[in-house]
């Protein structure tokens, strides 16, 4: 009998059991019950009159349908859990619930992963609400729309999003690719406990929350100085809760590993079964991933809990560089001077210069164009703090090659500084940077100076 047939024999069959129910008593109502029962083994889906809702015992006393008593005819009513039966209002209503139920209702599911999250919305970044463990059993309610769950190397999963139910009456959403569904009409439900499994962690809840980025991350944050190309990247270690493949991705390592659970190995340290993969909290926002090698050798990276996601950090640092850049051209926005010529610069941040064969090729390269866009991507030594206003990189579109991958680098640096008058700038050569900090000036440095350029006729249009 294929699926559909049996579901309309499968609903058919409630409505009938339905009739063979004690009319004794009255009744609150009816309802559906979401997860079958052991003694009768009643499956889930069949509709059941209400009779007690007791708060205390947290429980409903609903009647038993006759079909279901197995000739004990002082067996007609039963005690459910809150949890796990829906009271809907009239037989009416209950019958169109059941209808509507019968797609999952003698559906549930098998967890395959232990730690898999359920979680409050259909999304892989939503708030965890439940942690299973690997065999725990779970009732499907229905499938849901949601955002698409996302493997260790950042592609879509096979699976859908289900609304699911735990025995003990959680409720979230479960993404099923570490799933096993099957179909359960009635009776006893295995349910894979073990001592350990139950044994409550809160550190590894606690990691499991959080975001693991690389410690050059937290040495940026630390430094207040964050690189927005490497921030933009979301280095990390994904522990991968949802997926059961970790993955440890930086700039000279992207490595996953499939496992099939996370496991205690000694104090605040955890080994994921199935692969060489360790990782153990060496304070509170510090973890240590460890890993074998192909060569057989132990790496060990770590990794920090910024006090901040990394999104909100970009979407901070990229407001404080707008800040900069708009005090630069509120104070122009153009600036002319007689030896190195004019630049202007456009509040979307792009400039235009003219008049610079002066600087060619010492500062500004041959082949550079007359404009391009400025970044304020530049940071300041402690000794360069009270003399400069800050630096920023102007990165010159290429006359030769525009855009031109591998192409010769465009980009001059410089310090600045803005005072009443103008804008003095300093070419700022690679020699003079540790990453992006200006530490040092140039052994012979190029200062240049240039006046706030008087009304719209004192240097020629931007071409942009």
């Amino acid at each position: 009998m294929n699926h559909q047939i049996f579901r309309r024999v499968f609903v058919l069959t409630l409505t009938i059991a339905a009739c063979f129910l004690p009319a004794s008593c009255s009744r609150l109502g009816w309802g559906v019950l979401l997860w079958s029962t052991e003694d009768p083994p009643i499956p889930s889906g069949t509709m059941l009159p209400v009779y007690i809702r007791s708060n205390i015992d947290q429980v409903w006393v609903v009647g038993i349908p006759e079909i279901y008593r197995d000739g004990k005819k002082d067996m007609d009513k039963m005690e459910i859990p809150l949890s796990q039966f829906e009271l809907v209002g009239g037989r009416g209503k209950a019958r169109k619930r059941a209808e509507a139920f019968s797609p999952y209702a003698l559906t549930y599911a098998e967890t395959l992963q232990d730690g898999l999250p359920i979680r409050d919305n259909p999304d892989n970044s939503a708030r965890r609400v439940y942690r299973l463990r690997t065999g725990e059993i779970i009732k499907v309610l229905a499938q849901a729309e949601g955002n698409p769950a996302i493997s260790a190397t950042g592609d879509p999963l096979p699976g859908e999003w289900y609304r699911v139910l735990t025995e003990d009456g959680n409720t979230g959403y479960c993404f099923s690719y570490r799933l096993k569904l099957f179909e359960h009409y009635g009776g006893p439900l295995a349910v894979v406990r073990t001592e350990q499994e139950e044994a409550e962690d809160p550190d590894l809840e606690n990691l499991l929350t959080k975001t693991w980025s690389p410690e050059s991350y937290g040495v940026m944050v630390n430094n207040r100085r964050l690189n927005l190309e490497e921030l933009s990247r979301q280095w990390r270690f994904d522990p991968g809760q949802d997926t059961g493949i970790a993955r440890v991705y930086l700039p000279s390592v992207d490595q996953t590993f499939s496992y099939t659970a996370i496991r205690p190995a000694g104090s605040r340290a955890w080994r994921f079964e199935g692969s060489s993969l360790q990782m153990s909290l060496r304070s509170d926002t510090v973890l240590a991933v460890q890993y074998t090698e192909s060569g057989g050798a132990l790496r060990t990276l770590l990794f920090v809990a910024l006090p901040a996601e990394v999104e909100d950090l970009i979407i901070q640092e990229t407001a404080r560089r707008e800040a900069l850049f708009h005090n630069i051209f509120a104070q122009g926005p153009a600036f002319t001077s007689n030896n190195y010529g004019t630049i202007s610069f456009t509040e979307a941040g792009e400039f235009n210069w003219t008049g610079f064969d002066i600087l060619v090729p010492q500062v500004i390269p041959r082949a550079a164009a007359g404009k391009g866009r400025i970044a304020m991507d530049l940071f300041l030594g402690p000794s360069f703090q009270d003399r400069y206003n800050g630096a920023f990189s102007l990165r010159f579109e290429n006359t030769a090659s525009p855009r031109e991958a591998g192409g010769p680098d465009m980009t001059v640096r410089f310090l600045y500084t803005l005072d009443s008058q103008g804008f003095r700038l300093e070419y700022v050569p690679e020699t003079s940077l540790d990453d992006i900090t200006v530490v040092r000036r140039a052994s012979s440095p190029i200062v240049l100076y240039f006046f706030k350029a008087e009304g719209p006729a004192a240097f020629p249009p931007a071409n942009l």
